[in-house]
């Protein structure tokens, strides 16, 4: 049965959010949710994950640039253990970095100026977390 990942880039005030199609072939930018408590994060994924039959969830660990943990990387690896506890479908880390400044550059691009690109930069990383995720494993996740 077909099923749809969702990425994270999880983030102390906001969380970006991007979803897949059913076949996961595009990552899409979905939204961004304020992270106001892990109780309120858990109670809009688990509705995300039933409203869009997710299967899978993919969030960005935010590595320095040469690779090494840095204090936000243990605080996203602290969520996703707590978050596995809570949610009933695999969760697993992928590597972010570069993904909100390359957000930016996208966002820039485009036009957007600070004030806009803000509202929406998180869902974008999130967007790019996933694109790559489905770039390093392409033919690999669909469950038929």
């Amino acid at each position: 049965m077909p099923m749809r990942l969702l990425a994270i880039d999880y983030g102390e005030k906001r969380i970006g959010l991007a979803i897949t199609d059913e076949l996961q072939m595009f990552a899409n930018p979905y939204d961004t949710i304020p992270n106001l408590s892990f109780e309120n994060t858990v109670s809009v994924l688990n509705k995300l994950i039933a409203e869009k039959k997710i299967g899978q969830i993919i969030i960005g660990i935010p590595w320095s640039v040469n690779g090494n943990e840095t204090e936000k990387t243990k605080e996203t690896q602290e969520f996703i253990t707590q978050l596995q506890s809570q949610i009933n479908i695999p969760i697993i880390g992928s590597d972010e970095r570069f993904t909100t400044s390359d957000a930016n550059d996208l966002l820039k691009e485009m036009g957007y100026n600070w004030k806009k690109a803000r509202k929406v930069i998180d869902s974008i990383a999130a967007c790019l977390i996933l694109k790559r995720y489905l770039e390093r494993n392409a033919g690999h996740n669909q469950k038929a």
